[in-house]
């Protein structure tokens, strides 16, 4: 909870000093971030534990005793940067299975649906969202034996990362915004204009988007709008069941008729009914 203030402390008034965009601070879907917040933790940790557990057990029974020693040994300064290099390739990798793998998209774009971006859209993830990203950045972490002071450092710099670059603020980084995350980086990953869909997956460093070809910041302009191309429900419980309903209905839209369709008189056979939007 101290936590929590201090960031309250922290971006409110920097958003009213650098704000990119006017913007209300109790903007619509407040309310909803404040569930996600306060409700979100308690979903994730369980998944979490999996994780260490599963990771834990490969680093003890399938790694070479010699590879997981010999980073067990590294200092803690040399682990850090080492940690936060590989935590943030998984963070870019699982991203970007969520954007390009429908199903997985159907989680993510509970986080997409957010149109007022602020501080605050950062907590605004599926709990499965969550999960599948930690994943990717924890399980190699623990897997390969790295200090607990060295993974929890990481943590802390992706805490402070992840408001940060979700707040409605102008920061670009000037000659750093190819190497390092900027909110305006990030920012550009939220939009709904086309040409910067399913770009700007890394977490901390965008070096890892320009080497995969997956870089999109053009000089001299901003995002303007954000959100997603399709009706999203508004709040917490409808956004949790969402995966779920969405799985669904795209399931039963591809199921083969269970019976021939009726023939109209024209020898067309008769086009399905339009399933009516998610809501």
């Amino acid at each position: 909870m101290k936590q929590l203030l201090l960031v309250v402390l922290i971006f409110v008034p920097f958003e009213r000093l650098l704000a990119a965009r006017p913007q209300k601070i109790l903007r619509r879907g407040l309310l909803t971030d404040m569930a996600f917040l306060f409700l979100n933790g308690w979903l994730v940790v369980g998944g979490v534990i999996a994780i260490m557990a599963v990771a834990t057990l490969v680093n003890r029974s399938i790694l070479p005793a010699a590879v997981t020693q010999t980073i067990g040994d590294l200092p803690y300064l040399v682990q850090v940067p080492i940690v936060i290099l590989i935590a943030d390739l998984g963070v870019y990798w699982t991203h970007r299975i969520l954007h390009v793998v429908p199903a997985m998209w159907e989680i993510h774009s509970v986080h997409h649906a957010v149109e007022e971006l602020d501080w605050l859209a950062a907590v605004h993830q599926h709990p499965l969202d969550v999960i599948f990203m930690k994943a990717g950045a924890l399980f190699p972490l623990y897997a390969l034996g790295f200090s607990a002071e060295a993974i929890a450092t990481y943590l802390l710099t992706y805490f402070w990362q992840t408001w940060l670059v979700h707040a409605n603020v102008r920061l670009n980084y000037g000659p750093l915004r190819h190497i390092l995350v900027s909110p305006e980086f990030h920012h550009w990953h939220h939009s709904s204009e086309t040409a910067a869909r399913d770009k700007n997956f890394a977490g901390l460093f965008s070096f890892y988007d320009v080497l995969f070809g997956s870089a999109h910041l053009p000089k001299g302009q901003n995002p303007k709008t954000f959100g997603v191309d399709h009706p999203m429900p508004s709040s917490y419980l409808a956004l949790l069941a969402y995966p779920i309903v969405a799985w669904t209905s795209k399931r039963k839209r591809n199921d083969p008729p269970a019976a021939q369709p009726h023939m109209p008189s024209g020898g067309e056979p008769a086009q399905p009914r339009q399933i009516a939007p998610l809501s």
